[in-house]
């Protein structure tokens, strides 16, 4: 049986108040001994108040990122990895799209491999341009990524994804600068740092949809940083 204790979840948070009460509550209740990091950039709702309120031991830690000077969900999950002190992270968003179900299986993986990556087989809920923008740019990015000799992913804008601790922490080390801060696609940009011979194991699902409650931070804003990335 897998011991779950080897393993830290890093959920980066901002107002993700009734969200992250569902998650915490399943994930919890999934994986005995599982430690998990809320890394907060700064929310104004009660998020901080429902995380602690699982807290009942050092298995559950709420970061709090509200007075650092660059904000962004990668600044968040990097920040967040390296206090990691377990073998194994599995990153995962916390407006309910990514399955907990198959936290067990990105994280069974890295028993054989240093990378592994959630790839959405299905989206539902998307309009018909979210669609096209998604192909679009995912195509962007793998074409430019193998032109320059990069790994490259089927679902490389995936924010879903596990990846041994002592690993993560060795390109944070070397390549932590070279991030973009205020980014969304931190799996995009580690990606550029791994070697194009490197193992990964890609573990699909479906089911992918629209948040449960709030609203998506997908914008312009984060098209432009995904094409900085990914050109960097």
């Amino acid at each position: 049986m897998y011991d779950y204790s080897r393993l830290t979840i890093i959920i980066p948070t901002l107002n993700e108040a009734k969200n992250i009460k569902i998650l915490m509550a399943k994930l919890l209740k999934m994986y005995k001994g599982v430690h998990v990091i809320v890394v907060d950039d700064g929310s104004k709702d009660k998020t901080k108040d429902v995380v602690l309120s699982f807290a009942k031991d050092d298995d559950v830690v709420f970061l709090d990122r509200s007075k650092e000077k660059i904000h962004g969900l990668t600044a968040s999950i990097l920040d967040a990895a390296k206090t990691v002190s377990t073998d194994y992270i599995v990153v995962m968003d916390a407006d309910l799209q990514h399955p907990p179900e198959k936290v067990a299986l990105l994280a069974e993986a890295l028993e054989k491999c240093r990378l592994t990556i959630g790839v959405r087989k299905e989206v539902k809920d998307w309009g018909i341009y979210r669609k096209v923008v998604s192909k679009t740019v995912s195509t962007f990015c793998n074409g430019v990524f193998r032109i320059r000799g990069k790994k490259t992913s089927n679902d490389i804008m995936s924010g879903f994804f596990g990846i041994r601790t002592e690993f993560f922490k060795s390109i944070i080390r070397e390549h932590g600068s070279s991030y973009i801060g205020t980014g969304y696609k931190v799996l995009l940009e580690t990606l550029k740092f791994v070697n194009k011979n490197e193992n990964i194991i890609e573990v699909p699902y479906t089911g992918f949809h629209e948040r449960v409650y709030g609203k998506s931070k997908a914008g312009a804003k984060v098209l432009r940083d995904i094409i900085r990335a990914t050109l960097r």
